[in-house]
């Protein structure tokens, strides 16, 4: 049996295990381990595992895992989410479709102090959409506007999903993340162009918000003075090549910390929530990680990506066709996949077929992030939109879908935007 063979043997086997329910960590470990133990050897198998693990366990890079998500749930624990909200409320809110629109607003603001789209879509469920329908919003717009708003939080740094697309394909999450900031503030443009597109055409869609005086506008500014602050510092420092993206985790912690306190919404009890939940969520993470190493170990032995890249080359296919055919089958896939998942077992296939043609590796981490992203609210495992159901159980999902639609168009121009002007991308990156 030929290597090639056996490495569809094993995606084969994965995907039945993931079927099954069986954790994705532990299914691409199971079967990364007992695939290379057939290709090669099992003592070859347990020192590459051990090797593997290892390394990846004191990659100094993974501490930036942790140390955003603690400063992400410290932040929660303060209502930062609300704030932000209130904020673009009463600077947009007055618009048709406005709270709509602070919806999408909030959700980005949000994304700079929190790593998770799930988070961000479960805060903006939990505030904004008792808002819009305190308003008469009709239920696809607002609960399309929660869930849309959900997917920028992987795009605006820090990013999870930035961080484990770093350490698979050993990129720069520095650079990753200063890559992410444009796209996520064109998207959030994108999305908010939608939503005026959608309320002329339908205008008791999205009816006015309350009027606010500019006195109360320009005393917003100090609900969220802080988080701006945080935001500029960790990015400016990244950026600014004044310290690393895990160094700028540590700063971005403490100062979550010193925000809490300020505003006096750190007691223990939600010190202690802040903890476990970021242990609960890193455990996991790293699950995924270690599994995706050893997967990639046994890919790597099947010989299948240097086999495509032949095929590739060998064939009369444009760069620009082959990254629009792997860009296509990350939308098939995220319809059936999770978003972690969905890169654990692609990018391992997809990077060294996407390089070898020229492409820069941050350019595809974003467009890759971006398609995970749109996963989140297509069906029918789109998680952006079950997590939304879980706290608005009257709204049908359905009705969820049907308005996360016009944003997936949104989307499709967006990343299209991203292929023809790739400079969105990577001017920030290599500054």
């Amino acid at each position: 049996m030929t290597a090639p063979t056996v490495g569809m043997i094993g995606i084969v086997i994965l995907f039945t295990f993931i079927g099954l329910g069986m954790p994705i960590g532990f299914a691409m470990g199971l079967v990364g381990f007992a695939g290379f133990a057939f290709l090669v050897n099992f003592d070859a198998a347990i020192v590459r595992t051990g090797v593997t693990t290892y390394h990846l366990a004191t990659n100094y890079a993974i501490g930036t895992v942790p140390l955003f998500l603690f400063m992400a749930h410290i932040l929660f624990s303060a209502g930062i989410g609300k704030d932000l909200f209130d904020f673009a409320a009463k600077w947009i809110g007055r618009r048709r479709g406005g709270l709509a629109m602070a919806t999408i607003g909030a959700s980005a603001g949000f994304a700079s102090v929190n790593a998770s789209s799930l988070a961000a879509t479960a805060t903006m469920g939990l505030i904004a959409l008792p808002e819009m329908r305190k308003h008469n919003y009709s239920l696809p717009l607002a609960s399309g506007s929660v869930v849309a708003g959900g997917t920028i939080g992987s795009l605006i740094p820090p990013s999870g999903m930035f961080i484990i697309y770093g350490i698979l394909t050993e990129t720069s999450i520095g650079r990753l993340f200063s890559a992410g900031i444009i796209p996520g503030i064109l998207l959030a443009l994108f999305y908010m162009i939608a939503i005026g597109i959608w309320c002329r055409v339908d205008p008791a869609a999205g009816p006015r918000g309350p009027k606010y005086s500019w006195r109360e506008k320009l005393l917003s500014f100090t609900q969220i003075g802080e988080v701006i602050v945080l935001f500029i510092l960790v990015m400016g420092g990244i950026i600014g090549g004044w310290f690393t993206a895990t160094e700028a985790g540590a700063i971005g912690a403490a100062g979550a910390i010193l925000i809490a306190l300020v505003r006096r919404r750190l007691s223990f009890e939600s010190l202690k929530t802040a903890v476990y939940a970021t242990l609960k969520t890193t455990g996991m993470i790293f699950g995924i990680l270690f599994g995706a190493m050893v997967f990639n170990s046994f890919v790597t032995a099947t010989t299948i990506p240097m086999k495509v890249v032949d095929l590739v080359a060998s064939g009369d296919f444009s760069p620009m066709v082959v990254l629009l055919l792997i860009l296509l089958i990350y939308f098939f896939l995220g319809m059936i996949l999770d978003a972690s998942a969905m890169m654990t077992l692609t990018v391992p296939l997809f990077f060294p077929i996407v390089t070898s043609l020229g492409f820069d590796a941050i350019l595809f981490g974003v467009l890759v992030v971006r398609m995970t992203e749109i996963a989140l609210i297509t069906p029918p495992v789109g998680m952006n939109v079950y997590v939304l159901s879980g706290i608005a159980k009257d709204i049908p999902l359905t009705t969820m879908f049907r308005g996360a639609a016009p944003f997936v168009v949104a989307d499709v121009l967006h990343v299209t935007a991203l292929i023809l002007f790739p400079s969105l991308v990577l001017w920030l990156a290599y500054l």
